[in-house]
C-alpha cells in the first residue's frame, strides 16, 4: 500500500503565530516565510519565549543584553511587516517542559486565535545539531502541547476562561522549523532582502562576522533546501514540516 501524499497547508490564514525560544530564531530559519504571510494579508504574531540573555559575543552586561535583544526582535520583525511582538521572559538557556509554560503559550493562543502556528521541532535534527539547541527542543514540545490538547480545551488552565474570558481555540495547522522531516518549501527568493534586513537588525549576534560572509552562508542554506525539496535552479527556499492539527 502506497502511503497518502502529505496534505498541503492552506493557502492563506487570517493569523498566524510565531513561538520561538530566542530572538533571532524566527529570522535565521523563516523570516522570508513571513514575509509572504504579511505581503498576503496574514497579520502575524512573535512569541518569544526568551529575552536571549545568554546569547551575544562581547562582555556586554547580561542585565543590558535582554532588553538590546528585545529591541533587535521588534526591529528585525518590522522588517518583514510584523508589529506585534510578545515576550514571555524566561531564562534564556534554562528553558523546561512545565505547565507554567503551557499555559503561557495557551494563553497567547487563545488571545492571537491564529489558524496557523509556527514554531521550532521538537525532534533533534542529528545532521544540524545547532538546529537542535535545547532551548529549541522545549519550545516545541510545549507549543505542541499548547495547541493540542491544552488551547483548544475549556477545561484545561481553566484560570484561562474563568479568570481572563480567554475562550477555547483550535488551531488547525502547526509549521515546525529545523525539522528532519520537512516536507514543505516556502519559495523565499523573491523577499530574500526582507529576510536579511531582518537577520542583520539582531547586531548582537551577526556582527562579529562579516555580512557578506553571513548573507553568502544563509543564501547556500536556502539553495540546497529549495534544490532537495525540488524547486527549480537558483530559487532559495525555507522548508518546514507541517503538521496538521484541526
Amino acid at each position: 500500500m502506497t502511503a497518502p501524499a502529505p496534505q498541503p497547508p492552506a493557502e492563506h490564514v487570517e493569523r498566524a503565530l510565531c513561538v520561538l525560544a530566542h530572538p533571532d530564531d524566527v529570522d535565521f530559519g523563516s523570516a522570508g516565510t513571513v514575509a509572504t504571510w504579511t505581503a498576503a494579508g496574514t497579520e502575524v504574531t512573535y512569541l518569544i519565549v526568551t529575552d536571549g540573555d545568554a546569547g551575544g559575543f562581547d562582555d556586554t552586561p547580561r542585565h543590558e543584553m535582554g532588553p538590546l535583544r528585545r529591541a533587535e526582535q521588534r526591529a528585525a520583525a518590522a522588517a518583514v511587516g510584523v508589529t506585534d511582538v510578545r515576550f514571555l521572559g524566561y531564562p534564556d538557556g534554562r528553558l523546561e517542559l512545565t505547565l507554567d509554560l503551557r499555559r503561557d503559550i495557551s494563553r497567547v493562543i487563545r488571545q492571537v486565535r491564529p489558524q496557523r502556528v509556527l514554531t521550532s521541532s521538537p525532534e533533534r535534527f542529528w545532521e544540524r545539531i545547532g538546529a537542535s539547541h535545547p532551548d529549541h527542543m522545549t519550545v516545541g514540545e510545549s507549543t505542541l502541547r499548547a495547541v493540542y490538547p491544552d488551547a483548544r480545551n475549556p477545561f484545561a488552565f481553566p484560570e484561562l476562561l474563568a479568570d481572563e474570558g480567554l475562550e477555547a481555540w483550535t488551531v488547525a495547522e502547526v509549521w515546525l522549523g529545523a525539522s528532519p522531516r520537512a516536507d514543505h518549501a516556502v519559495d523565499v527568493t523573491d523577499v530574500v532582502d526582507r529576510k536579511f534586513a531582518a537577520l542583520m537588525s539582531h547586531v548582537t549576534q551577526v556582527s562579529h562576522q562579516p555580512e557578506g560572509q553571513l548573507r553568502e552562508f544563509v543564501t547556500g542554506w536556502m539553495r540546497q533546501t529549495a534544490t532537495r525539496l525540488g524547486l527549480p535552479a537558483g530559487r532559495l527556499a525555507e522548508a518546514f514540516h507541517v503538521v496538521h492539527t484541526a
